[in-house]
């Protein structure tokens, strides 16, 4: 393509030359891709909106309380004493999503990304149903303030806040769980009145994108538009015009024989596009591969007896040389670094801790001798309960070569659920076991008859003499 034909890329579709906004009036589409990415939306929503209410042991299945520093996945607690293995999770995540990226392109955000499922299967529907078809929707925002368009504009806007609020809502849930949600609603606002505002500023946030910003969050907001610009090559699958096949382009006549390619040039692919693109024009920052393009071309090549695919999934190298896809050493190398994440992360995972121990000795003290003929040293112990039960702890001398009896100082020690504590104790070793002033010796945690965990810890002592 000359570098004439390229100026399309020199500004978004969304926005005129002198800079206002361009309003997209999408044409509703229909095809087998769109009525699969509507099932895939209500598995998509049917999930979301269920996950919230389901508990296990008491806790939900998931939880991101980021105010108390307590997170949920699959019903197993993680603390900020767990951060690494977030860490590791979100390189994983990110990993995963630039390979994902390289080898398929923008599938994600046409699919499965929330900002698309919220905008073309919840909102958008609900404006055809109140609006009309795209048409309609334009003559009505280009006509006059009228009681019509009134009454629409203030049914859409009730409607669109209403399910802005309730979303709203189910986020809050993933953020301190439905038990707290359903509690607030129940003892009402004024008692609530920190919780509800936060709650109304993200509805208005959630308004605002789908109501007014819409396509505008994809194209200026999401990273994964600029992702996707440096990590596709000639062999990564997009949705893509077969240019070979449909150019030149030229409207179709019964009496002439065929002097164009297979596009008619009909524009129904740039009438259904949510982003107002043209695909024809190639790969853009605005496709969010949406499919919606493919469906209406396909009607269109029905309707004139054409093959099916002139928009389609391809990659570049398979349009302009009929290539194959093929796996480049870039992906073996991303897939590679994304199996050491997951083998790492899994085994982060199996060998979690419900508690972590922390043994120290007390600064400033070496040992004291005590009239028994023993050493003693005295530590302090902090531990961390990820659990969600009290847990009484015990503490025992496992290693046989100093022997040794560990004193509690006060009351035995009790950590709370999902909680810290700490103890301080002796170890008393007979003098004559000692043959170094420094001696390893491991102390097990333990809760009833279970070891909980195990903690490696240095007793001084006097030495030979």
């Amino acid at each position: 393509m000359s570098a004439a034909n390229e100026t399309f890329r020199d500004s978004i579709g969304t926005i005129t030359e002198k800079g206002n906004r361009n309003w997209i009036f999408a044409r509703q589409p229909e095809g087998r891709l769109y009525n699969g990415r509507t099932v895939v939306s209500i598995i998509y929503l049917i999930v979301f909106f269920t996950l919230p209410w389901i508990k296990v042991k008491g806790e939900p299945l998931f939880m991101f309380n980021f105010i108390e520093r307590k997170f949920i996945l699959f019903s197993v607690v993680f603390w900020p004493q767990d951060f690494f293995v977030f860490v590791i999770g979100m390189l994983t995540f990110l990993v995963f999503i630039v390979l994902f990226t390289v080898v398929f392109g923008r599938i994600f955000c046409g699919w499965v990304c929330p900002q698309t499922i919220f905008m073309e299967m919840i909102f958008r529907k609900v404006e055809y149903w109140i609006d009309g078809n795209s048409e309609k929707q334009k003559a009505l925002a280009n006509g006059p303030w009228n009681g019509k368009k009134i009454f629409k504009r203030v049914a859409k806007f009730v409607v669109f806040f209403l399910l802005s609020f309730i979303i709203a809502n189910y986020f809050l849930a993933y953020l301190m769980g439905m038990d707290h949600v359903l509690l607030y609603i129940k003892e009402g606002i004024v008692k609530h009145m920190a919780t509800f505002i936060p709650l109304l500023a993200f509805t208005s946030v959630f308004f605002f994108v789908y109501w007014w910003f819409r396509e505008q969050a994809c194209l200026i907001v999401c990273p994964y538009g600029r992702l996707q610009g440096v990590m596709l090559d000639p062999n990564s699958i997009v949705v893509a015009y077969d240019y070979v096949r449909g150019e030149p382009r030229g409207k179709l006549t019964k009496d002439e024989p065929q002097k164009f390619g297979d596009c008619v040039d009909c524009k129904l692919c740039v009438h259904v596009c949510p982003t107002g693109i043209d695909i024809r024009n190639g790969t853009q920052l605005e496709c969010v591969n949406c499919t919606a393009c493919i469906d209406a071309c396909d009607s269109v090549m029905t309707h004139i007896s054409k093959p099916k695919g002139l928009i389609r999934y391809a990659s570049e190298n398979n349009i302009a040389r009929g290539e194959k896809l093929k796996l480049t050493a870039r992906t073996y190398a991303y897939s590679a670094v994304l199996v050491i994440l997951v083998s790492v992360l899994i085994v982060l995972l199996s060998t979690r801790k419900d508690i972590q121990s922390t043994v120290m000795r007390v600064q400033g003290m070496l040992y004291q001798e005590q009239s028994d003929n023993r050493i003693s040293n005295l530590y302090n112990i902090k531990l961390i309960n990820k659990t969600r039960k009290d847990l009484p702890v015990t503490l025992k001398i496992e290693n046989g070569d100093l022997g040794g009896e560990i004193k509690v100082i006060g009351n035995d020690i009790l950590i709370k659920s999902e909680s810290a504590g700490d103890g301080v104790f002796f170890i008393m070793v007979d003098r004559n076991r000692i043959h170094d002033r420094k001696s390893l010796i491991e102390i097990g945690v333990y809760s009833g008859n279970r070891k909980i965990d195990m903690v490696k810890t240095n007793f001084m002592g006097p030495g030979n003499r």
